[in-house]
């Protein structure tokens, strides 16, 4: 049966790097190292006169999308990594836990440092009450909430780490689409507001990792479960992610629509639904449409120039190697010296 978390007399352990349970939590671990960054490194300022120009409805969608994204960094931040970190055994699992978690403050940080740059306080605060009234939102937040807040035993934990993933892996990604549009070109084959979309490629960097990282350990805490409880999470994984996907499909065509890009970014919810399921070593289940190729490239991040020579508080600083698929191709060992 799963195992069930309870508060018992232990033996005080210290963290040992020097004698690591498995391979894959110290390559995670110097990969969230290399891409450590902070909010004070960007200058968004310089998109302000850009933004002025912008439509007013792109102006709504963006700002609100930018509302969205902080309130799921929040809660990834405050509640879904601390409460998976608490639980795991691992030492090493929960420091990697914890340094997501506190770059999701960072993404957070650079959203409000975008709206301090683009916006009064007053329209700030409109962001944010929009956000505590609009219901797709609050039904995103309430649900993927829901698993972190009732981890009892390795089944819930499990499940926990899935609504995790959808939400690194999946949910953010309705609200990326705008930023990536616009910075690549999207709008009258310009590129507009790029220094804000500098920040957004940092952020999904992250999350890249961020999904791939807890999808493996969803997989092997999966493998702890019986077959009838996996049997059970299987069915309940499949309906999480279609009550997620029909709410996101809403929400889309709440924000996008106005602008015509709705149908763009319901494609764009199946793509990412779709690695969310790959990241958690389960087949796709749904079938795929072509995405926008601007987007898509945002998404690739050996087409960045900027992920080798980035533009960073007004000088060039020289940054790490580009990911790659290949960096994510490892075995897992059971034991590692």
């Amino acid at each position: 049966m799963s195992k069930t978390f309870k508060n018992s007399p232990r033996v005080h352990k210290a963290i040992n790097w020097n004698r690591q349970t498995n391979a894959f939590n110290h390559i995670f671990h110097e990969k969230n190292l290399e891409q450590m960054w902070t909010h004070t490194e960007y200058i968004p300022s310089k998109d302000r006169a850009v933004w002025e120009r912008l439509p007013e409805a792109i102006q709504d969608v963006y700002k609100k999308v930018l509302g969205g994204l902080t309130l799921l960094d929040t809660k990834q931040a405050t509640v879904g990594m601390p409460k998976i970190a608490e639980v795991v055994e691992d030492l090493h699992e929960k420091v990697v836990l914890s340094f997501m978690g506190m770059m999701e403050t960072i993404h957070a940080l650079s959203y409000s440092t975008i709206f301090t740059t683009l916006l009064s306080n007053s329209e700030t605060d409109e962001v944010f009450e929009w956000v505590e009234e609009n219901p797709y939102l609050q039904f995103k937040a309430e649900h993927i909430t829901h698993y972190y807040e009732n981890i009892t035993d390795s089944k819930s934990l499990y499940l926990a780490m899935v609504a995790s993933v959808f939400l690194e892996s999946f949910l953010f990604y309705s609200g990326f689409f705008l930023p990536l549009w616009l910075s690549g070109g999207g709008l009258e084959g310009k590129s507009m507001m790029v220094a804000s979309g500098e920040i957004i490629n940092k952020i999904i960097a992250d999350e890249s990792i961020h999904g791939v990282y807890v999808g493996l350990l969803a997989q092997e805490e999966y493998k702890k479960l019986t077959p009838q409880e996996q049997e059970e999470v299987d069915y309940e994984v499949e309906a999480l992610l279609k009550e997620l996907m029909e709410n996101e499909v809403k929400y889309t065509e709440d924000l996008y629509a106005p602008i015509g890009l709705d149908h763009e970014v319901k494609n764009y919810l199946i793509y990412n639904a779709n690695k969310a399921m790959m990241n958690l070593g389960k087949t796709p289940i749904y079938e795929e449409k072509k995405i926008n190729p601007i987007v898509e490239n945002g998404l690739s991040t050996e087409t960045k120039t900027h992920d080798f020579f980035s533009t960073k508080g007004g000088y060039i600083l020289a940054k790490h190697k580009p990911l790659k698929d290949e960096d994510f191709e490892f075995v897992i060992d059971n034991e590692f010296d």
